[in-house]
């Protein structure tokens, strides 16, 4: 255990070097600072509007952040021979795969973090309440949704060569996920078999990341979600990236370094 938190320290470490998450950061409070004050045809209910895209750029800044910054970690260590002298070390290809994993997913939750105390400092100013329990939902399911994509772009790492086109196909894959992956079962319905029973299989295989989609309790102050659903959600989560995470894992232990 020891050696997984080393490693995740490492990459917590380096990912906040890097300026990728400054950067989205500044375009985020700059493109929702200057819409919070601008104050369009003297409508309260704008709010919601302003939310509803603050809350699709921090959605969009946090895919861009996890799936980038975990697609270039095997990558980078073998491309500057670093990961022989670790693995000399006592410390397996697991120990380093789920310390990657768990460096990348903690930081991204510090990200989070950020991201959503921007958002609720500004969303206080135009309504003044706040709604801490929407708040803490959303951002975990959220910060939980990006425990699948970071598994599974780790998985892309060991099979695609280049970490741009594992980050491209990951971020293709989520976002069709996103859009398209909740209504493959309605078009299964109007197919015949065996089409039918394709789509299907899509549809059950596939990681549903519509289920951690809780913007709308924040935009809408909706009530919380109940626990019960909450913490299925949460399960769902952690097996899926489990599964995808023991792929890499099988996969890492068979795969030449060279």
């Amino acid at each position: 255990m020891n050696n997984v938190l080393a490693v995740a320290g490492v990459v917590i470490k380096e990912m906040y070097r890097r300026k990728d998450f400054y950067v989205l950061l500044i375009i985020t409070v700059l493109i929702t600072g200057l819409m919070a004050s601008v104050t369009l045809f003297h409508d309260d209910q704008i709010v919601r509007y302003l939310k509803e895209i603050c809350l699709l750029l921090i959605w969009i800044s946090s895919l861009i952040i996890a799936i980038t910054t975990i697609a270039r970690q095997l990558p980078s260590e073998r491309e500057n021979r670093t990961i022989f002298p670790l693995l000399a070390k006592p410390i397996s290809r697991t120990e380093l795969l789920v310390g990657k994993f768990l460096g990348c997913w903690l930081a991204c939750g510090l990200a989070l973090v950020c991201f959503y105390l921007f958002f609720g400092i500004l969303s206080v100013s135009r309504e003044h309440h706040w709604h801490l329990l929407n708040y803490f939902q959303a951002a975990t399911l959220h910060w939980f949704m990006l425990a699948i994509l970071i598994a599974m772009a780790m998985l892309g790492s060991l099979i695609f060569t280049a970490p741009s086109s594992n980050a491209t196909i990951c971020l293709i894959v989520a976002a069709g996920i996103l859009l398209v992956g909740r209504h493959l079962n309605k078009v299964a319905l109007t197919l015949s078999n065996p089409g039918q029973s394709i789509v299907y299989s899509f549809y059950y295989a596939l990681p549903h990341l519509e289920v951690f989609d809780a913007r709308d309790l924040i935009i809408h102050n909706w009530p919380a979600i109940a626990w019960k659903f909450y913490s299925i959600a949460l399960a769902y989560a952690l097996v899926y990236s489990g599964l995808l995470l023991t792929g890499a894992c099988v996969l890492f232990r068979r795969k030449a370094l060279n």
